[in-house]
């Protein structure tokens, strides 16, 4: 079997050549979707990676998570977060991160598109102390490699409005910079004016979900390139969101209402609470239909 290893004691190069061999054992293992009960036994007890400095050292749950996040293996990221809530999102060894910053879960599992292990992963934090759950949901990537994006930036880079409205509504800021001074509207903006305009459906949906969530005043880097090029904004956007965007007018009656919906819902309940608010089911943001 490909996924059977053995432990091997000692140092030296075949001691690290096995390492090698055992720790693709395990992303192998991974990768297949093979049961939980086994993956965590290979974890534990036999799989290894090598280290700088020649250490042999096991896998931790936040490494076994990630991996279960490039996989969308649900169940063992399901295990590992609920066994193991606050070590699973612990940051990963250096040869895991670049960046030792903080844990790079969030941002990993939007990137692959995991909404429901991001809603997973935000389900954990929701207990953890206010700051700590602060440094997860607003994590800054590394500036060498990711530009100092936060997930919600990665949300709206790749257009991924169902991420967007999760990380929102546990209290992503909206108003952070990256490491060029983009806030996530400027990223969003960004994608919406690429041409040809591909996938503008998800971009506008996108923009929608951020303005029930940005400050009416929030000051960001493209305005001005908005108010340059007025009709092909509105071209891009519309008038309403044009005009609302650069301050020319207030926001509809809609999304004024919304925004006082929407935040009544503490991320406790979001987004289940979705469900209970007083609107028809057509006019509610996204149809978020998640496990608990």
């Amino acid at each position: 079997m490909p996924w059977s290893v053995r432990w091997v004691g000692g140092r030296g190069a075949q001691s690290q050549k096995q390492c090698k061999k055992s720790s693709f054992a395990f992303y192998q293992a991974v990768r297949d979707l093979l049961p939980v009960w086994f993956l965590e036994d290979m974890r534990t007890m036999e799989v290894f990676h090598w280290e700088d400095g020649g250490k042999v050292s096991l896998y931790s749950p936040s490494e076994a998570l990630l991996y279960a996040l490039v996989h969308d293996h649900q169940p063992y990221a399901q295990h590992l977060l609920t066994k193991f809530p606050q070590s699973a999102l612990a940051v990963p060894s250096q040869s895991f991160s670049c960046c030792q910053s903080s844990a790079p879960h969030l941002a990993m599992a939007v990137r692959y598109n995991r909404v429901r292990v991001l809603f997973r992963i935000l389900k954990a934090i929701r207990g953890f102390p206010p700051a700590d759950r602060a440094g997860h949901l607003d994590r800054r990537g590394c500036s060498r490699v990711e530009g100092g994006k936060t997930a919600l930036h990665v949300a709206c880079e790749l257009v991924r409005p169902e991420c967007l409205l999760l990380l929102l509504g546990h209290g992503a800021s909206p108003c952070l910079p990256d490491g060029a001074g983009n806030t996530p509207l400027d990223t969003l903006l960004q994608q919406v004016s690429q041409a040809p305009a591909a996938n503008m459906r998800a971009k506008l949906l996108c923009l929608d979900c951020l303005f029930l969530f940005v400050p009416q005043d929030l000051p960001f880097a493209m305005k001005q390139q908005l108010v340059d090029n007025r009709q092909r904004w509105q071209d891009l956007l519309g008038e309403r969101r044009f005009q609302c965007l650069v301050g020319l007018a207030p926001p509809s009656l809609f999304v004024g209402a919304m925004r006082v919906l929407i935040r009544t819902i503490s991320p406790e309940h979001f987004p289940e609470a979705l469900d209970d608010l007083p609107l028809p089911h057509f006019l509610k943001p996204l149809d978020l239909k998640l496990e608990s």
